[in-house]
């Protein structure tokens, strides 16, 4: 097959600059696996471009094209086009905006332009998705069949793995060997690079309302110990502060403002990134709600506990490989958070189980399911 796939998010990141990261690291992923896993097709990857009406076709595409793929679908901003002349799927990681609409308010013109996109994913032959619950809001929101709706699972990348080189172990050996002075001091090298203490909860991601962060940083400040959160929109300065979908961000910074418990970091390296999962005593994302919690998964990949709660998609992912708190309860994240920081015992259990979760997750897996979905 010739399958033809938009990677303007790479390029044009306007449109998803919310979630920058989550979209070009699936599209980055997912050209490096079918390239790997199923090079007997061809691929072919085009941009489109921004314009004041929403997006145009960029480049014109050879007319023997077996099907096009737009790995990314925003329900507010114009990103599909209404007439094709090829077989169409569409990747849709969330309807979150839609599932929570007083959270998110969208105004006169999201609803014109969520009726526009909505019309244009009906006229796609399949729609892949990141979870059984993001099937579910697609087809609540939009009415499309079931069956042409495929979850595909995404999984993280291979860069994120327990360190135990000798470049870099962060945690213990399994036979107890303890660390060299080489390693010690890569470790070091990373506290003294972002001021970090010996132990730190964790948190990486967005700052949307569905996050959570409000009372993650509250429970934090219950149990006095240290928060370190990454994620580029965290040191946001120039924003609407009066727009409701920035009011969690206007709520964190405020909280964290002259609070040395609270490290925020704003965005890092993928090596820093693996690192600090890595070093982290515990990973804790006490999410309201999820298309799918990528962090999760990278967080187990890397042995490091998992807190977070049993909200939307969450299930799916974390299996029974975390700590589950209530989301809606501040009282409840300080206590379970405390409960891993602070038991050796529960985090080994916890790391050893995340191992094994992660593991049944696997961009080979996630191309596989894809190009499925190209045949059918």
């Amino acid at each position: 097959m010739k399958i033809a796939i938009d990677t303007s998010p790479l390029k044009e990141r306007g449109i998803v600059q919310h979630r920058v990261r989550g979209t070009g690291f699936y599209i980055e992923n997912l050209k490096k696996s079918l390239i790997k896993y199923y090079p007997q097709h061809k691929y072919i990857f085009f941009t489109q471009h921004q314009s004041g009406a929403g997006f145009t076709r960029g480049e014109k595409l050879p007319k023997d094209v077996d099907l096009v793929h737009y790995p990314y679908f925003e329900p507010f901003f114009l990103t599909l086009p209404i007439l094709n002349n090829h077989k169409t799927v569409v990747t849709v990681h969330d309807l979150t905006p839609l599932v929570f609409p007083k959270e998110f308010p969208i105004g006169v013109k999201g609803k014109f332009k969520w009726e526009i996109q909505k019309r244009a994913l009906k006229n796609a032959d399949n729609i892949i998705t990141d979870s059984g619950c993001s099937k579910k809001d697609i087809v609540k929101f939009t009415g499309i069949s079931e069956e042409k709706i495929s979850v595909v699972y995404l999984a993280a990348g291979e860069e994120f793995r327990q360190v135990q080189s000798s470049t870099l172990r962060l945690r213990p050996a399994p036979d107890g060997a303890g660390l060299r002075s080489g390693q010690e001091f890569k470790i070091q090298s990373l506290r003294n690079k972002y001021s970090l203490p010996e132990k730190f909860v964790l948190y990486v991601g967005d700052v949307t309302w569905n996050k959570n962060l409000p009372r993650l940083v509250e429970g934090i400040q219950k149990i006095n110990v240290t928060l370190v959160m990454a994620g580029s929109a965290l040191v946001r300065k120039e924003f609407d502060q009066f727009n409701p979908w920035n009011q969690d961000l206007l709520k964190v910074q405020k909280l964290a403002r002259g609070d040395k418990r609270i490290i925020i970091l704003g965005f890092v390296s993928t090596e820093d990134l693996v690192a600090l999962y890595n070093t982290a005593t515990v990973f804790a994302m006490p999410s309201l709600y999820e298309g799918f919690g990528l962090p999760l998964l990278e967080a187990m990949s890397c042995g490091c506990p998992v807190l977070t709660t049993k909200e939307g998609s969450i299930p799916e992912v974390a299996g029974k490989a975390a700590y589950n708190v209530d989301a809606y309860d501040t009282n409840d994240i300080a206590n379970g958070i405390g409960e891993v920081y602070f038991n050796q015992k529960l985090q080994k259990e916890l790391s050893q189980k995340g191992l094994m979760q992660a593991k049944k997750f696997s961009w080979k897996k996630t191309a596989e399911n894809t190009v499925n979905v190209y045949e059918r």
